[in-house]
């Protein structure tokens, strides 16, 4: 089953090219790029989008628009976007004039209705550009996003609007034993605010955000008078669902997280993260592809109301529903210490992995990582 294609409908005149006073490209002379636009269009198919070219010209083909005048300017403005690495799926030109009311012109669907398939694009990530109402008409039309150029508003800030877009989730989860909602931020550093009704819980998923250096709501109820496990292993996996949708596609993040800060340690013991006696070691990877190994024994059963034997727990149904590979390791003498390195440490590894490096590609050989949120 092919997967649905993201694609950005893009008009032509006063979008991609000025717009002259006679509104007819039907000379060299007249084809003047929008400013921006190169760039802007390279970084959009750098992270996956597919461009379909849909544009109205008024009676192309007749006297007063004859054929030839307008191929040549049209066969430059392809050839120079081509040279650039920016390629067209399709280009789809209505010649009719608006008094003929034809389908096939903006804002009406006749051109597109081979996209319109069930499945066939993406319509959450989608959209159209374009300068006219008729362009933000067309998008409603499709049911996908329209964005307008002009009014101060150029492709960089287009471009801005469809990949730079807030990392942020929300997610309410009420099985059985717990009601839960989670809520990150990866692009702020407020402080986070948790309410599981197991204070040391609390104290710890805040190592999380702190560490990992997003900010992060979280708040439980669940059912404590029967034992921990529920609450434990609920707000894992609602975290690492949220963090997971708030990341998207993980397009230019660093996938990979470890703490070279302390690399001396790491040689050393193996560990990265030291908290008086004990030290822990966190590596991760946002591949989409779940696993969790865990080495360390600690030498108390509870700290707080917590138990310690879910902690290891935590961590394996958070690398679960993140859709990461976690390995954690820690030794040391006191519990509460051991445990407390856990979380500071994978949170560290967490601000490695989903810091933005600048790019729009996705970290990935094969152009995605398997499990990533739409």
């Amino acid at each position: 089953m092919s997967t649905p294609a993201k694609i950005l409908f893009v008009d032509r005149d006063g979008t991609l090219i000025e717009e002259p006073a006679d509104e007819q490209v039907d000379g060299y002379e007249k084809l003047r790029l929008l400013p921006g636009v190169i760039g802007a269009l390279r970084r959009l198919v750098d992270a996956g989008y597919e461009l379909v070219m849909v544009s109205n010209q008024d009676g192309l083909g007749t006297s007063g628009f004859p054929e030839e005048t307008f191929v040549g300017p049209q066969c430059l403005l392809l050839e120079i976007l081509a040279g650039e690495g920016i390629a067209f799926r399709e280009v789809l030109i209505d010649r009719s004039f608006a008094h003929e009311h034809a389908p096939t012109r903006k804002p009406g669907l006749g051109l597109v209705q081979h996209y319109l398939g069930h499945g066939v694009i993406d319509r959450a990530r989608s959209a159209v550009v374009g300068d006219r109402d008729t362009d933000l008409q067309f998008a409603r039309n499709i049911g996908v996003r329209g964005l307008r150029i002009g009014a101060g508003r150029g492709w960089d800030a287009i471009a801005a609007a469809l990949l730079d877009a807030p990392r942020v989730a929300r997610v309410a989860r009420s099985p059985r034993a717990t009601r839960i909602v989670v809520a990150p931020d990866l692009d702020a550093a407020r402080r986070p605010a948790v309410r599981s009704g197991i204070g040391f819980l609390d104290h710890m998923i805040e190592q999380l955000g702190v560490h990992g250096g997003f900010a992060l709501r979280l708040c439980c109820a669940g059912d404590l008078g029967v034992d921990e496990h529920h609450t434990v292993e609920d707000c894992a996996l609602a975290l690492g669902q949220a963090l997971r949708e708030a990341l998207g596609e993980r397009r230019g993040i660093g996938r990979y997280g470890h703490a070279p800060e302390v690399l001396a340690l790491q040689r050393a013991h193996g560990f990265v993260v030291p908290m008086d006696d004990a030290l822990a070691q966190a590596a991760l990877d946002l591949s989409g592809r779940p696993y969790f190994v865990f080495d360390g024994v600690f030498p108390l059963e509870r700290v707080g109301a917590l138990p310690s034997a879910l902690v290891p727990h935590f961590f394996r149904s958070f690398a679960d529903a993140l859709g990461a590979n976690l390995h954690l390791a820690v030794r040391g003498d006191d519990a509460h210490h051991m445990i407390e390195a856990c979380f500071k440490v994978v949170g560290r590894a967490l601000r490695q992995a989903i810091r933005r490096d600048g790019s729009d590609a996705v970290p990935s050989s094969k152009g995605m990582l398997a499990g990533a949120a739409a």
